[in-house]
């Protein structure tokens, strides 16, 4: 009789464990996916200022030999984002073509991209290639990316969709 008691007693055990979990999942799980809104945080933002490309104007990288300093004084938001411009100029023509000048994935560096994870990318260590600015954690990822700029582009170009899901927050 003892051992038909314990089983018992382990049996009603499992069972109150499973419903309570069970309970647990359904009442903090929402009623409709569908109800809930996701935001995409694309861009590399600066903590401190909030501003893109950690304040760098984006236009002046097609522009001159090294990139400028943006200032807040010439600011533009888009896509949720601070971007600065070191002058007025440069603000008007991002905003007639922002897509053209901003860092393409978002900032976070290519080869990362490429390789299947997110790293920020440095606005320091950056390339144009085919009228596209491309950011780089590093030197040697920039290397990289100038031996084989197809094949990383390319795999890249496959990641970035199921990484960019990372960045949604409700």
């Amino acid at each position: 009789m003892r051992q038909f008691g314990k089983q018992t007693l382990t049996i009603k055990g499992l069972w109150g464990i499973f419903f309570v979990l069970l309970s647990s999942f359904i009442f903090t799980t929402p009623l409709s996916a569908s109800t809930e809104r996701y935001i995409l945080d694309i861009y590399v933002t600066n903590p401190l200022s909030g501003s893109a490309i950690e304040g760098m104007d984006p236009v002046s990288y097609f522009t001159e030999d090294e990139p400028l300093v943006g200032s807040p004084r010439f600011e533009y938001e888009w896509e949720g984002v601070s971007w600065f411009f070191a002058t007025e100029a440069n603000k008007q023509v991002f905003m007639a073509s922002p897509e053209s000048y901003a860092p393409q994935f978002g900032g976070y560096g290519l080869a990362g991209v490429a390789r299947g994870y997110l790293s920020k990318g440095n606005p320091r260590i950056y390339v144009i290639h085919n009228q596209r600015l491309y950011l780089f954690y590093s030197p040697g990822n920039r290397e990289a990316f100038l031996l084989e700029k197809a094949a990383m582009l390319n795999y890249a170009l496959q990641n970035w969709d199921g990484l960019k899901v990372r960045l949604a927050r409700r």
